[in-house]
């Protein structure tokens, strides 16, 4: 089946980005802080409940199931909810559940709360991807994504490093407690400044969203989506090691190297938004390839502490970088019925992440120590280039048809 795409541009679509567009930003900055954050804060969550680090750790396991269910599964079971409410109702599920989490003596508890606000930002995110594409129309929607989903570069850089701060000063349940009001003030911002209807007017159908994801392009945008994050994660969530160890860069500059691949990645984001309006194709095997090369250097060239940081840096401006791209092909392969193919690229991207960063753990565990991740990256960024090598003549041949 192939679907109706919507057309390019329109007279009516704007050219600017809408404040709105600023306003979900700010909300993939708060869920993208909660989900990286807690990797900060293991050590005293472990130490305030009596378990080890290792069991601590399944609060980040369950979050990233929250995230793989909840998206698809939320964007379909609130089709027919205003996105407003969607949206508002996620936010206010957010700073709940973290209210909860700072509240309670059981772990068990604090498990469940991290796993429904998982859910709630999978939504978010889903949910955000449409309401974005749907205020700007199809002529921006890459810039507007690379803004909308700078928002999780920018918790990188910001929002988790002040949340591990406040964590060390007043502890976790201050950093949930910081979270959990910035939330409910963000859900009266969003109450108020979303829309209450699509633009498009069109009425939603469950088995039209299920029918979108019988076009073969979609999938292949989405295994691009998995292959992106896991092989750029595979070598960003091991970093730490690979840089005292096999670099000898001493451990305090690994906060730095996270900031600098954090500050490349939220531009990467902007610009290849930016491109992808007028190269949606180009953008992403680009990125791809360039990610490549660096992963490649990071594993085969001596292992110099500036290099290292240098190839580091250079990763994170290119390999996340047509994230924003990926969601944009994903909701013009959904056609008229895009909400749920536009909430795939979320799940994807942590499945990618579970896989990817799952494989380099077992790799570093080997023999091959250090250099494990960097062969799942390099392995990982490699296989992007299959389902583009397939998208993209695909897509070419169906133009000449048209």
């Amino acid at each position: 089946m192939t679907a109706t795409l919507p057309p390019a541009s329109t007279s009516a679509a704007p050219t600017a980005l809408p404040p709105v567009i600023y306003v979900l930003t700010a909300g993939t900055f708060l869920m993208a802080t909660t989900e990286f954050v807690f990797a900060g804060l293991l050590t005293s969550v472990a130490g305030d409940f009596s378990v080890t680090v290792a069991r601590a750790g399944l609060a980040i396991t369950v979050f990233a199931v929250g995230m793989i269910l909840g998206a698809p599964t939320m964007a379909l079971a609130t089709l027919r909810v205003p996105r407003r409410v969607t949206l508002t109702a996620a936010l206010v599920i957010f700073s709940a559940g973290h209210a909860v989490g700072a509240l309670t003596g059981s772990f068990g508890v604090l498990l469940g709360t991290r796993f429904v606000t998982a859910v709630a930002t999978g939504a978010f995110w889903a949910v955000a991807s449409v309401a974005a594409v749907d205020a700007t129309g199809p002529r921006i929607r890459s810039r507007a994504l690379g803004i909308m989903l700078g928002g999780g570069m920018l918790a990188n850089v910001l929002g988790v490093p002040l949340g591990a701060l406040v964590g060390q000063f007043i502890g976790w349940r201050g950093t949930f407690w910081l979270l959990a009001v910035l939330a409910a003030v963000l859900a009266a911002a969003v109450a108020r400044m979303v829309p209450a209807a699509s633009r498009s007017g069109a009425l939603p159908s469950v088995r039209a969203e299920l029918a979108s994801l019988r076009s073969g392009r979609l999938w292949l945008v989405l295994a691009t989506c998995a292959m992106v994050t896991g092989g750029a994660l595979s070598i960003y969530s091991f970093i730490s090691p690979i840089l005292t160890d096999a670099a000898g860069i001493p451990e305090l500059g690994v906060p730095v190297a996270l900031m600098g691949f954090g500050l490349a990645a939220l531009v990467g984001s902007i610009l290849a938004g930016w491109m992808g309006d007028t190269r949606p194709f180009a953008t992403p095997v680009l990125t791809a390839a360039a990610t490549l090369v660096i992963a490649l250097a990071l594993l085969l060239l001596p292992a110099q502490p500036a290099l290292m940081l240098l190839l580091f840096v250079l990763l994170g401006l290119v390999s996340l970088s047509a994230n924003p791209v990926l969601v944009g092909l994903a909701n013009r392969y959904g056609g008229e019925a895009s909400t749920l193919a536009t909430s795939m690229p979320t799940a994807m991207f942590n499945l990618g992440t579970a896989i990817g960063t799952g494989l380099a753990g077992t790799a570093l565990g080997s023999g091959l120590g250090v250099q494990g991740p960097l062969l799942v990256g390099v392995v990982g960024a490699a296989l992007v280039l299959v389902p583009l090598g397939l998208l993209v003549p695909r897509e070419r041949g169906l133009r000449r048809v048209r």
